[in-house]
C-alpha cells in the first residue's frame, strides 16, 4: 500500500517573496503546482506551525518552516456500474462501441467511478488485462468530452494483436470536426512534432522541443459563414493529436477550452466538437474486414443545424 508522504522544506534567503505554491511546486517536481494549490486548501500545508487560513498567493519568508503532506492514492476498486455507452459489434475476441461525451474512459485521478471502463464491466462478457487493472479491455482512448467509435479487447490475444495493428496504422480512424473559420487548402496534411508543453502541463504543444512525430489529414466537407466541417484522419495517436494541428493551423475545434475554440461571434458549444465517426480494421484473429460508422450526438447535429438555419 503506498504511504503518506511529508516534506519538510526551509525558505532561502534568495526565494523570499515567492508565491508559496510556486516556491513548493519548483521545490517539490513531483507535484504540479495546481496540485499543490489543492494540498493548501485541504490544509495538508503547514507555514511555521500555521495551516488554517493559507492562500496559495501568500509570499514565503526567509527562515520560514514549511511542511507538506501527501496523502496516499485512495484505492480504486473497479465495480461494475451502469453507464451509457451503445454496442454496435460484440463477439469473443472484440467489442466495438459508441462513446458519448462527457464519460472518461478509464479510472484516475479524479475519476475513480462511472468511467467507461466501469460500464464494460457491467455489459460485457470478459475483458483482457493486458491494459492493467484500472484498464482492462481498453486498447486506445478517446479524450473525456470527444465521443465515438472505440474497439474494445476481451481477451489478452486480441488487445496484444489490436496493439500492434493500431502501431503499424493498420487502423483507419476517421472524425468529424467543427471548426472556427474555413481552412485553405481545404484538404491537407498537417505533419508537426507534438509534444507536452513547456508550461502549461495539462496541454500539448504542436512544434515542442522533443516532440514526437504527427501527422493528420483533413479535408473539408461543409463550410459555412465562420465554421467548416471536417473530415479528419489521424495517422499517429499522439495525446489531444487533432485538436493540437487544427488549432496550429489556426482553425480550433469549437468549444475546446484548451485550445483556443471560444471565438467572440464565432459558433459556441459546450464541449469541443470531436466526434470519431468511422473506424475500419481487421479482426485481429479472424482477418475479416469490419467497418463502421455512428452518427454524431444530439448536440453536435443541433449545433449544426442552428450554424445552417442562421446561412439559410
Amino acid at each position: 500500500m503506498p504511504e503518506e508522504k511529508i516534506f519538510r522544506l526551509i525558505v532561502e534567503p534568495e526565494a523570499a517573496g515567492q508565491r508559496l505554491d510556486v516556491f513548493l511546486s519548483g521545490k517539490i517536481p513531483e507535484l504540479t503546482r495546481s496540485r499543490v494549490k489543492k494540498l493548501i486548501a485541504e490544509g495538508l500545508v503547514e507555514v511555521s506551525g500555521v495551516k488554517g487560513g493559507l492562500r496559495a498567493s501568500r509570499p514565503v519568508r526567509a527562515g520560514e518552516e514549511i511542511t507538506v503532506r501527501v496523502l496516499p492514492p485512495e484505492e480504486v476498486r473497479l465495480e461494475p456500474e451502469e453507464v451509457p455507452f451503445e454496442i454496435l459489434y460484440e463477439d469473443g475476441d472484440l467489442a466495438v462501441i459508441v462513446k458519448p461525451p462527457g464519460v472518461v474512459v478509464h479510472p484516475g485521478a479524479g475519476h475513480s467511478r462511472g468511467t467507461l471502463v466501469h460500464g464494460l464491466l457491467r455489459r460485457l462478457s470478459g475483458l483482457s488485462g493486458v491494459g492493467g487493472e484500472l484498464r482492462p479491455g481498453i486498447v486506445h482512448r478517446l479524450d473525456k468530452d470527444t465521443s465515438g467509435l472505440m474497439v474494445v479487447a476481451k481477451n489478452d490475444r486480441a488487445h496484444l494483436a489490436l496493439t500492434a495493428m493500431f502501431k503499424g496504422r493498420e487502423v483507419e480512424k476517421w472524425y468529424l470536426a467543427l471548426v472556427h473559420g474555413v481552412p485553405e487548402p481545404q484538404a491537407g496534411r498537417i505533419k508537426v512534432p507534438i509534444g507536452r508543453h513547456p508550461v502549461h502541463r495539462k496541454k500539448m504543444m504542436a512544434g515542442a522541443p522533443k516532440g514526437r512525430e504527427a501527422e493528420t489529414f483533413y479535408q473539408v466537407r461543409e463550410t459555412f459563414r465562420r465554421a467548416a466541417l471536417l473530415e479528419v484522419r489521424p495517422y499517429t495517436g499522439r495525446t489531444h493529436q487533432i485538436r493540437v494541428h487544427l488549432s496550429y493551423i489556426g482553425h480550433p475545434i469549437v468549444g475546446d477550452p484548451l485550445y483556443g475554440g471560444r471565438r467572440p461571434g464565432g459558433p459556441r458549444a459546450e464541449r469541443q466538437m470531436l466526434h470519431a465517426w468511422r473506424l475500419s480494421f481487421k479482426h485481429p484473429i479472424t482477418g475479416a474486414r469490419l467497418s463502421f460508422e455512428a452518427p454524431p450526438p444530439l448536440d453536435f447535429e443541433k449545433l449544426l443545424e442552428e450554424i445552417r438555419a442562421c446561412e439559410r
